[in-house]
C-alpha cells in the first residue's frame, strides 16, 4: 500500500517533465518523422503521402559513408577530449580554491564562444598567412610557412577545442569529490603513480568518463559549421548535407528522412555505450 501511494504521489510531479518532453522533443520529432515520407514535388514543395523513397536513397553507400564519416570524426574527437581533459581536470582539483575557480571560470567563458568565432579563429591559427606555420618556420622546422587548413587534422582540433569544455565541466564534481586516499593507498602498497592511477582512480570514474564521452560525442555529432570551415568536403558530416538538401536542394522530405535516421543512430549510440558501461559495472566483484 505504501508503494502504491508512493507511485500515485509521483504522477504529479512527473506532469511538467512530460510536458516538456513532449512539447520539446516528441512533437518535434513526430512531426520530422511524418515530413520524411511525404513526396516532394517540383518548385520546392511537398505533399502528403507516405513513400519510403527517401529513406531507400539514404541508404545508399554515398550516404553510408558520410554517416561513417560523421560518427568518426565525433567518436575520434570525443576520445581525444576525455584523454586529456580527465588529466586535466583532475590537476585541477588539485589545486587550492581560488586557482580552482579562476580556471574553471576561464573554462566557462569559453563555452560563450559560438561554432563560428571558434571555426574562424582556428582557421586562422592554422593558416599560412597569420597562423601557426609561420612559428613552425621561424623555428626553422619546414621551409616556408604553410597551411594547415582545410584538412582532418584541422577539424579534429576544431571539434576537440569544442567539446573540452563540456568533458572538463562534466567530470569536475565526480573527480574533486575523489578521496585522494584511495590512490594514495595503492602507491603505499606498492603501485607505481602510474599503476595507481590506471588500478584504482580509472574504474571510480569509469561511469564519470562515460559521460563525459557520450556528451562530446553528441555534441561533436551535430556539427555544421566547423566540418566546413576547417574541413574539405570529403569531411563535411551529415548535419552538412541536412542542411544541404532542406535549404539549398530544397527537398525538405529527404532532409528530414536523413534527419531521423541520424536521430535514431544517435540514440542507438548513446543507449549501446551506457548498456556496455552499465555491464561492465554489473560485472565487478
Amino acid at each position: 500500500m505504501r508503494q502504491r501511494r508512493e507511485e500515485a504521489a509521483s504522477w504529479p510531479q512527473a506532469f511538467f517533465p512530460g510536458l516538456v518532453l513532449l512539447v520539446f522533443f516528441v512533437i518535434p520529432f513526430a512531426i520530422m518523422l511524418t515530413v520524411s515520407f511525404f513526396k516532394r514535388i517540383e518548385g520546392g514543395f511537398f505533399e502528403p503521402s507516405f513513400e519510403l523513397s527517401n529513406y531507400i536513397r539514404f541508404l545508399s553507400p554515398f550516404f553510408g559513408k558520410i554517416l561513417f564519416t560523421s560518427i568518426a570524426l565525433a567518436a575520434g574527437a570525443a576520445a581525444i577530449v576525455v584523454v586529456i581533459a580527465f588529466p586535466f581536470t583532475y590537476i585541477v582539483s588539485r589545486m587550492d580554491r581560488r586557482t580552482q575557480t579562476i580556471i574553471l571560470v576561464f573554462i566557462l567563458s569559453v563555452l560563450s564562444l559560438s561554432e563560428v568565432i571558434i571555426g574562424f579563429a582556428w582557421s586562422t591559427l592554422l593558416s599560412r598567412t597569420a597562423g601557426i606555420g609561420n612559428l613552425i618556420a621561424w623555428l626553422g622546422l619546414s621551409d616556408a610557412p604553410q597551411a594547415y587548413t582545410p584538412g582532418l587534422v584541422a577539424l579534429i582540433l576544431g571539434l576537440s577545442y569544442l567539446g573540452f569544455p563540456y568533458a572538463v565541466l562534466t567530470m569536475y564534481p565526480a573527480i574533486s569529490r575523489l578521496d585522494p586516499e584511495l590512490p594514495e593507498a595503492a602507491r603505499m602498497s606498492g603501485a607505481s603513480p602510474l599503476k595507481a592511477f590506471v588500478s584504482v582512480t580509472l574504474p571510480i570514474m569509469r561511469r564519470t568518463i562515460t559521460g563525459a564521452l557520450i556528451l562530446v560525442f553528441v555534441f561533436t555529432l551535430g556539427a555544421y559549421l566547423l566540418p566546413q570551415v576547417l574541413g574539405r568536403p570529403a569531411h563535411w558530416t551529415l548535419p552538412v548535407h541536412i542542411t544541404d538538401q532542406a535549404i539549398f536542394q530544397s527537398n525538405i522530405p529527404f532532409g528530414a528522412a536523413m534527419a531521423t535516421f541520424f536521430l535514431l543512430v544517435s540514440l542507438a549510440l548513446v543507449g549501446l555505450a551506457l548498456a556496455v558501461s552499465g555491464d561492465r559495472k554489473g560485472s565487478q566483484p
